[in-house]
């Protein structure tokens, strides 16, 4: 396994802008952002747009608004320009092209005129006699010169990198070791299309060396790739970086991860209202293992531990009870201010009455411990603005009956109506019912059972006297006199 450098690192995220950033990219851009934090190095964002065909209108601002979310802030990048920008290819292709007409001077790239038509029927030879697609080579030994000449004459061609026909090549990957290629089964692939824009091959090499990529973290899709890229950069005469190719993300079943399974974006989860330190802490483990048994991270945590040589070669499994079980861990970490402060665009949503009256904190405080995601404070929390009709029979604690349960229902009214507008809080109405359970030798539940029914309507609901102090005293009153109408 070779050994990874961390001196002067830099390192890049370049999604393609074809869509929103899904879980598997931002797997990606977390390891990179990690590594780079990691080692007080530079995280790059890149812009690899140059299949234009797939271009998707306001991908990008999803990109960043995605990574901006989940705190994987860049330090160079579109909008935070340094001194190896543009960092959007499109604005680039004057460098491409340059470096493309030299690998053809060179002998390592030739002009290739094969039309589409040539190369669709080449494609169904080969998959007729069930061999796999692959340029055949025809334009490979054109005479330069000629080349040259239609080239300028305008007619329509692309640029192939040389392969050698025979011998093999070797990637060194931080995660999977040595891998060996043969020559014999790689593409002469293009590195240049007919609308003058670059192949992913040739554009990411050029970039990376001109933006001193230290080390290549990119997932594992991309392997079968790397020695047609590391062939690249011999060609030019240039340093590779270091490779390290992350294992791929699976779904429960270990096929493709697909929609169904959680490969939704990232800003979908936010808006389905998963945090984006769980999102973060989930993505973190699949494919890492920190080699304890801890589970819940915060984001330093994740940076101080991180490592490459603690990612695994086989696939992580998306796995969606373990993301609901860190995002309510991570939902009771917060406190009441700031678990208010992210559950409040679901309120205003849901068109909560009175919002700007409502203590929110303590409404929140009611369902925080039952959260899975934050939109469930809205259902979770309902019946404090309305109390649904629920059957009487439920008023009534196990092993006790309905003339018990109206005397204590009337026994919590007159307690209630006692206690003073300044005291009615949990504390005080806690201390006041505890103290009558003691004095009357009433079993707790048989008091306290049937109050939490009357107040919220449910047979399962947060704590009795924090929903009466977040009701007050005249709405508690008022559902204590329907529960006892109910029993009556």
């Amino acid at each position: 396994m070779p050994k990874t450098t961390t001196e002067n690192v830099r390192v890049r995220f370049a999604p393609s802008p074809t869509g929103f950033l899904h879980i598997g990219g931002l797997r990606t851009a977390l390891f990179n952002w990690l590594f780079a934090k990691k080692h007080k190095g530079t995280f790059i964002l890149r812009i690899e747009d140059t299949d234009q065909q797939r271009y998707v209108e306001k991908s990008v601002e999803a990109i960043t608004e995605s990574l901006a979310w989940c705190g994987l802030h860049y330090d160079e990048g579109p909008g935070k320009e340094g001194d190896c920008g543009p960092y959007i290819q499109s604005q680039r292709l004057e460098i491409y092209r340059k470096y493309a007409k030299e690998l053809v001077q060179n002998d390592k790239a030739y002009y290739c005129f094969c039309t589409t038509e040539r190369l669709s029927e080449l494609k169904a030879q080969q998959a007729a006699q069930k061999l796999a697609p692959r340029y055949d080579q025809h334009c490979r030994s054109l005479d330069s010169v000629e080349a040259e000449k239609r080239v300028q004459a305008g007619e329509p061609h692309v640029i192939r990198m040389k392969l050698p026909n025979e011998g093999t090549i070797v990637v060194d990957d931080l995660v999977r070791g040595q891998v060996e290629f043969s020559y014999r089964y790689l593409d002469d692939a293009v590195i240049m299309k007919t609308d003058g824009f670059p192949t992913y091959q040739l554009a990411n090499v050029i970039d990376d060396h001109l933006m001193r990529i230290s080390h290549v973290i990119r997932a594992e899709e991309w392997l079968p790739s790397t020695p047609k890229h590391v062939f690249l950069y011999q060609a030019f005469g240039w340093e590779l970086p270091q490779f390290a190719h992350l294992p791929l993300i699976l779904s429960p079943q270990g096929g493709k991860l697909s929609k169904r399974d959680g490969a939704v974006s990232t800003l979908e989860y936010r808006d389905m209202g998963y945090l984006p330190e769980a999102i973060v802490n989930f993505i973190a483990l699949l494919g890492w293992n920190p080699k304890t048994e801890q589970e819940i991270f915060t984001m330093s945590e994740l940076i101080e531990q991180f490592s490459l040589d603690k990612t695994n070669k086989s696939g992580g499994i998306f796995n969606l009870d373990k993301l609901n079980f860190i995002n309510g861990r991570q939902i009771r970490l917060l406190d009441a201010t700031e678990l208010a402060r992210r559950c409040r665009p679901y309120f205003e949503k849901s068109n909560w009455p009175s919002l700007e009256k409502a203590p929110l904190e303590k409404i929140v405080r009611l369902a925080q411990d039952r959260m899975v995601t934050l939109a469930e404070a809205v259902p979770l929390t309902k019946f404090i603005v309305e109390l649904g009709d629920y059957d009487p029979a439920i008023l009534i604690p196990k092993k006790s009956n309905q003339a018990d349960t109206l005397k204590n229902l009337l026994l919590a009214k007159e307690m209630y109506a006692g206690a003073g507008e300044d005291n009615f809080v949990a504390s005080e109405l806690k201390e006041l019912c505890i103290n009558k359970i003691k004095a009357l030798a009433i079993k707790t539940g048989d008091l306290l059972w049937p109050i939490r029914v009357a107040l919220s309507g449910l047979k399962a609901s947060p704590d009795v006297f924090e929903i009466s102090e977040v009701l007050g005293k005249q709405e508690s009153l008022r559902r204590l006199d329907l529960a006892i109408r109910k029993m009556e």
